[in-house]
């Protein structure tokens, strides 16, 4: 596939994203397109090249790495889809970075857990497995940002049942990185209040994971 046909194709529904990820992953040049395309006017172009981005970042992100300060810029975008494409990916890119610039930009990324809309928060918190698994020393770090999900404001996208969804999302991500945990017990405390959490879901969420977690806290 020519770099100069990669958007036009896009456009016209000619080829298939899954495609052009393998391509790209193939061959580097046709990068720069792909990027030059999150800035597209047309949004089948502009999502299509986030998906594609996307797709890179989990089977091959040290192709993207050199690029992470262009999608930490992506965090502060007006389209929210971009934004959260951006989360997505550097979550993934943290698995090779060598240059520890996840670390520098820990806050930036944390604080959209203060974000308006709950899908942005959401991201946050279900990313952030992969970042504990790949930095295991920012592993407290995360576990304090997760643990002030029960306390975030209110929004007019981020109702109370939306702030239980997420604090179901991190009993979630907490499971995959529970073992890294220094102090288990406030991440017990935290899950034991969800107990009383009016979201069903979530609340069966606290009931699996101290049934599988509280004996390994103790043994901790």
């Amino acid at each position: 596939m020519e770099k100069v046909d990669v958007l036009e194709k896009l456009l016209e529904k000619e080829v298939k994203v899954e495609d052009v990820a393998k391509d790209a992953m193939k061959d580097p040049s046709l990068l720069p397109e792909i990027f030059s395309g999150l800035s597209s006017a047309n949004a089948r172009i502009r999502y299509g090249c986030a998906k594609i981005l996307r797709i890179i970042s989990e089977e091959k992100p040290e192709k993207l790495y050199p690029r992470i300060d262009f999608f930490v810029e992506l965090l502060d975008s007006d389209k929210r889809i971009l934004k959260w494409n951006a989360l997505y990916i550097i979550a993934n890119l943290t698995k090779v970075d060598v240059k520890n610039r996840f670390d520098d930009i820990f806050d930036k990324y944390y604080g959209l857990l203060d974000a308006e809309y709950m899908v942005t928060v959401a991201n946050v918190v279900g990313n952030s497995g992969k970042i504990a698994k790949a930095k295991p020393h920012l592993t407290q770090k995360i576990t304090n940002e997760f643990l002030r999900t029960e306390n975030l404001a209110t929004k007019s996208h981020l109702t109370k049942e939306c702030k239980n969804i997420i604090i179901g999302h991190a009993i979630s991500a907490f499971e995959l990185f529970f073992d890294q945990i220094e102090n288990k017990d406030e991440v017990i405390s935290f899950v034991e209040r969800q107990l009383k959490n009016t979201r069903n879901a979530t609340k069966l969420k606290a009931e699996k994971f101290l049934k599988k977690n509280r004996k390994r806290a103790q043994n901790s």
